[in-house]
């Protein structure tokens, strides 16, 4: 994520705790960062978790395995 946006976020965060509050455009506006920060930051997590690997005690490689979502709960 570009450092615009994310100064863009922190302007709307800062604006939103002050008296003027936001506009409707502005909450709306404020919403879809956020949505785009948490997506680039899951996909930069996905990334590093993709690139681990296990080293074996026989010397062997293995990639990290995902986990089924029946795992997950």
């Amino acid at each position: 994520m570009k450092n615009e946006k994310l100064e863009r976020i922190n302007e709307l965060a800062r604006k939103s705790r002050t008296q003027e509050g936001l506009t409707d455009a502005e909450k709306q506006e404020q919403a879809e960062l956020r949505r785009e920060y948490i997506e680039a930051y899951r996909a930069s997590l996905r990334s590093q978790l993709d690139s681990i690997v296990l080293v074996n005690p026989d010397g062997t490689h293995t990639p990290l395995a995902k986990k089924s979502d029946e795992k997950l709960h």
